[in-house]
């Protein structure tokens, strides 16, 4: 489909004049034009396509291939509505495992089936059903820019003609026998499938946290960067991966320390060729005595690591742990405007009498062993700063994170894919946080000098981010948008954190629980007020009868009873826990929120095992369908901000038409 661009109401009539030129090198007769009006106003009379909403991936990437090939539990709802009883359910079973995983699944077939040829005339059959269905609501232009090359033609063919009819069935039976005759069944299973599962989502959105925690977030944008239609709200440690990138060492030290906390280094090392060995060599010289209990891993359900590993790990842990302390403590005594200085926390501890002096309270240590901070006899000039050696390890790092060519790469891909925040159909997106204060009204939030809140404040923070990867941006500015990656990612009024502090210190060294607290903001404490949602959708200019806010970053208790549908449905929350170290908190793995032409629903899954178990045993992931909200007619691509486009689009032609036929713009004849 040919787009025109909007256009504006208020041009003066010279200007309308060369635009109506410019629109007509697009469509140089008056049949073009019209042939396009006729176009667009036929795609606004279909059903609107299926968004679907995830959160906080955290490196599970088998889990989110899976349900993007399984377009949350929809391709299987559909093979039931389409087979019912004329198939046994083990057939269905088969067929869904097929269309998730073809190239490996026809292997197993291959094996096992006695007569491959007529597997391949069921097969092919069922699948152009499926591929049928899927279709129906978008264009046949669309559809055909969906399909591979190779079958282009042929798929086609069998997706608009009807078997019922005696006089195609026959031309329909012979396109499917040249198909096996000719070797490229396979192939063609293959293709199908992947037209089904690309047709089953037509907009993906991720509402941030694709890193940190599982093993998969190189994967994850891998797949990413290859998929038709996604946007990307920025979560918080997406922002710190972006720090890193962007050379902030304490993003570095945070990164490494997450990973090492759950002993997950796929990423660092497979996925972005990080090298650790300088990290591990440091670790085992200065903290060679040391047990490091406290950093000992957290190994998740299936993980094994035997002791040596498992202490090399805990040591490597707790040298990047202190690190990022300094390297923390030097960019908030660089930035007082920030007023995290009472973050310093290093600075606060007695060697001697083991405790750490927090607003005049001290506080027991679990440990003091500080070599690269305390002399062994506790020395009153402590090193707050990085050592020598230490410096000398943080240009390694610092180094092996900024020539990372994949890191980079990614980097530029959720930079070019999204943002802070996305208005889209009525629905306004962003990862965490808009900051509030008490009353419930947009805060201040003091940058450079100047004040911004709700929308400004997303728009500006936005601005920053990707001021720190511009060449062009003055370098007071870029040292300063480095920097802030940082707040953003532990900042009290980030809208990607919100809360009092950060009690990485605390947990890590003090005995007292009460000081692992972290109060969130009143963001967290009155979201489920409608009235204050209200507020938020008004600031962003969010509309309609229908409107919403959806974000993720806090976990959803599924297991204890708590509904992620707040503020009496004007907020979703779907951050489900894909991560496996939340499965035991939230009770299930995730959620997907699906809005497709009738509505929207919430997806709720349970764990997923694993690809090979899909593939041989036809396991798939067990999911609840709860409706959330569902409309009284079936919304159509009219309905949607896709819609508001095309009537513009429709305007413009229609001008054109009207200049072509009073001679105003000349047709452009061959």
């Amino acid at each position: 489909m040919n787009t025109a661009t909007s256009h504006h109401p208020e041009q003066s009539p010279l200007s309308e004049e060369r635009y109506l030129n410019l629109l007509a090198t697009t469509y140089p007769t008056v049949a073009d034009a019209a042939s396009e009006i006729i176009n667009l106003e036929a795609i606004l009379n279909l059903p609107k396509g299926t968004e679907h909403f995830l959160a906080d991936l955290h490196g599970e990437h088998e889990a989110f291939q899976h349900v993007l090939k399984n377009a949350s539990g929809n391709i299987k709802r559909k093979v039931s509505e389409i087979f019912g009883t004329t198939i046994r359910e083990s057939e269905k079973k088969e067929l869904c495992t097929l269309i998730y995983y073809p190239e490996q699944k026809l292997e197993l077939i291959k094996a096992n089936e006695d007569d491959i040829d007529d597997w391949y005339h069921i097969t092919i059959h069922q699948l152009v059903r499926v591929c049928r269905d899927v279709s129906s609501k978008y264009t046949r232009s669309k559809v055909r820019k969906s399909l591979p090359q190779e079958f282009s033609y042929i798929i086609e063919e069998l997706l608009h003609e009807r078997t019922d009819d005696q006089d195609k069935a026959a031309y329909v039976a012979v396109i499917v026998d040249t198909i096996i005759t000719t070797g490229r069944a396979d192939d063609f299973i293959v293709a199908l499938c992947n037209v089904i599962q690309r047709l089953a989502i037509d907009q993906l959105h991720i509402l941030g946290d694709i890193y940190d925690r599982g093993p998969g977030a190189h994967i994850i944008m891998d797949t990413l960067r290859q998929y038709h239609s996604w946007d990307i709200q920025w979560g918080n440690h997406d922002i710190l991966w972006m720090g890193a990138a962007a050379g902030n060492d304490a993003c570095i030290c945070n990164v490494l320390r997450l990973s090492l906390r759950y002993a997950n280094l796929a990423t660092l090392e497979e996925g972005y060729g990080i090298n650790l060995v300088p990290l591990a060599t440091f670790a085992l010289e200065t903290y060679a005595d040391d047990p490091c209990t406290e950093f000992v891993p957290k190994l998740l359900k299936g993980h094994t690591m035997d002791d040596k590993t498992l202490q090399l790990a805990a040591k490597m842990h707790k040298a990047i742990t202190v690190m990022q302390f300094k390297t923390e403590a030097a960019i908030f005594h660089r930035r007082p405007e920030w007023h995290m200085e009472d973050r310093c926390l290093l600075e606060h501890i007695d060697a001697k009498r083991q405790v750490c002096t927090i607003d005049r309270r001290d506080y027991a240590m679990q440990s003091c062993h500080f070599p690269t901070i305390f002399t062994p006899d506790g020395s009153p000039t402590p090193c707050y700063g990085l050592t020598p050696d230490e410096a000398d390890l943080m240009q390694k790092l610092h180094h092996s994170f900024r020539v990372s060519e994949k890191l980079r790469k990614h980097i530029r891909t959720i930079l070019s894919h999204g943002c802070m925040y996305n208005v889209c159909n009525q629905n306004l997106l962003f990862h965490a946080s808009i900051p509030l204060n008490a009353d419930g009204s947009l805060k201040d939030v003091e940058i450079l000098g100047e004040r911004y809140s709700g929308k400004a404040l997303m728009e500006y923070t936005g601005q920053l981010i990707r001021a720190a990867f511009e060449s062009d941006t003055p370098q007071e500015l870029k040292d300063f948008a480095k920097d802030y990656f940082l707040y953003l990612w532990c900042g009290p009024d980030s809208p990607l954190f919100d809360k009092s502090k950060m009690a990485t210190f605390e947990r890590y060294f003090l005995t007292d629980k009460d000081t692992y607290h972290e109060e969130k903001g009143y963001y967290f404490q009155l979201r489920n007020a409608g009235e204050v949602c209200d507020r938020i959708l008004d600031a962003f200019g969010v509309g309609g009868d229908n409107r919403h806010i959806i974000n993720g970053h806090v976990p959803v208790h599924a297991s204890k009873g708590e509904n992620p549908i707040k503020a009496g449905g004007r907020l979703m929350v779907i951050d489900g826990g894909f991560s496996e170290a939340y499965h035991s908190e939230t009770g299930i793995a995730g959620y997907t929120l699906v809005y497709h032409s009738r509505g929207f629903q919430l997806v709720q899954h349970e764990p997923f095992t694993s690809a090979q178990d899909a593939i041989r045993r036809g396991t798939d992931i067990k999911s609840t369908t709860q409706i959330v909200e569902m409309s009284t007619h079936r919304m159509l691509v009219a309905d949607t901000d896709k819609g508001a486009e095309l009537r513009l689009q429709i305007a413009d032609l229609k001008r054109l038409l009207y200049a072509y036929r009073h001679g105003i713009v000349k047709e452009k004849r061959g």
